[in-house]
């Protein structure tokens, strides 16, 4: 297999590497933080400008068209510089909703504004108590005089505070936990109805607890098609985590190259003390861990593009299993090697670390996956062993 760019691919990774170098450095991500907006209006309008979020619109309505390969090229170097614009909830999940299962109303007038971006859009999926379990969904929707009327609540809407449009899962049949009877729709949140409540998450992005009474919005707000938007919300989902595994190996990436310039410079006895061999041994395991984790990343932007919902299933569970871990094991030694200043709010190492924390919880942590790849591999098929099989070769 050629895991090679294409020169498109590249000309991507280099245009978003160098505006990232320009303009969003770690003074910037504070002060953006620190603004308490949810993102930063001046860098959102640079990545606009730069294309970058129209990656996953198709050519046919302003943007990219690119996919999994694309989407981790572009999460990698966010990363690498602790990027908090909402381009997953946005540019990944929003724009995966309305290009696999929009009507072409809704792509001819929403996917030029994301493109663009004018329009922002966040995924309301979980809910209080259903933990990472997408069908656990208590939120209803009801059919009268031409319009849904949707009552519930949903929990840590990521970037909820700065959307303009939110896609929220809500059952139109069944009970909680059903697979059938969910149904995806478009909510203003400045709808009548419509209230959250907005709180920081400790690696510097925000949230809401969002909750609807009886908001109306109109039938042709429906995504897709009625009672079978699980599949839809698992895709969309299944897409965000591979764009976090990417993220998270740009992290570690940046920890692996601030903890090496720290051991050359950082001096003992008279020597920097990367030359102690035990340190070296740990850089090395460091090391190992963060390829381990890029591979994994590349094998989830490939397959999670496949039709095969079980096989995409498996291979992004794998990922965030793997990737959550090594992102554990990589924080923890960049931390140790750089002594008590590693944890300080000044040095940008300890915010690595917990954003990679943040992408480990994220849609499910790594003991989640691993119990959801097991699930998987239990669930396929058998090989057919009453075929004759070929016979060994006599020497």
């Amino acid at each position: 297999m050629d895991f090679d760019f294409t020169q498109e691919q590249l000309l991507l990774q280099d245009s978003v590497r160098k505006f990232l170098e320009k303009n969003y450095d770690f003074d910037t991500r504070r002060e953006i933080v620190a603004a308490r907006q949810g993102f930063g209006p001046m860098a959102w309008q640079g990545l606009a400008s730069l294309g970058l979020l129209g990656v996953n619109v198709p050519e046919s309505h302003g943007g990219f068209g690119g996919g999994g390969v694309e989407t981790m090229i572009v999460m990698e170097a966010f990363g690498r510089h602790l990027v908090v614009e909402p381009w997953v909830a946005s540019a990944v999940m929003g724009t995966s909703c309305i290009v696999t299962a929009g009507t072409d109303d809704q792509r001819n007038y929403l996917l030029p504004l994301m493109a663009s971006g004018e329009m922002k859009l966040a995924c309301a999926f979980l809910e209080p108590g259903g933990r990472y379990d997408l069908s656990r969904v208590a939120t209803t929707a009801r059919l009268e005089g031409g319009f849904w009327h949707i009552s519930g609540s949903k929990a840590v809407v990521v970037h909820g505070a700065v959307a303009d449009l939110l896609i929220v899962s809500a059952r139109t049949a069944g009970q909680p936990g059903d697979a059938e009877g969910i149904s995806l729709f478009f909510v203003n949140p400045g709808e009548e109805g419509v209230e959250g409540r907005e709180f920081p998450l400790y690696d510097g992005t925000r949230a809401v607890e969002a909750s609807f009474h009886d908001v109306r919005v109109s039938s042709d707000s429906l995504i897709g098609v009625q009672d079978q938007g699980l599949p839809l919300v698992e895709l969309v989902v299944d897409r965000a985590i591979a764009a976090l595994c990417a993220e998270a190996v740009g992290c570690m990436q940046a920890l692996m190259e601030r903890t090496t310039e720290y051991l050359k410079t950082r001096q003992q006895f008279g020597v920097p003390i990367g030359r102690f061999q035990a340190l070296q041994h740990r850089m090395v395991d460091m090391l190992v861990h963060t390829e381990q984790a890029r591979s994994m990343a590349m094998l989830a932007a490939l397959r999670v593009e496949s039709p095969d919902a079980a096989q995409r299933r498996k291979a992004v569970s794998a990922a965030k299993e793997l990737i959550g871990r090594a992102g554990r094991f990589v924080g923890q030694q960049a931390v140790q090697l750089h002594g008590g200043m590693g944890m300080t709010e000044e040095l940008d190492v300890g915010h690595y670390v917990k954003r990679l924390q943040a992408i480990d919880t994220q849609f499910g942590d790594a003991d989640w996956h691993l119990d959801r790849f097991v699930a998987a591999e239990a669930a396929a098929p058998l090989p057919d062993f009453s075929r004759p099989r070929s016979k060994w070769k006599k020497l």
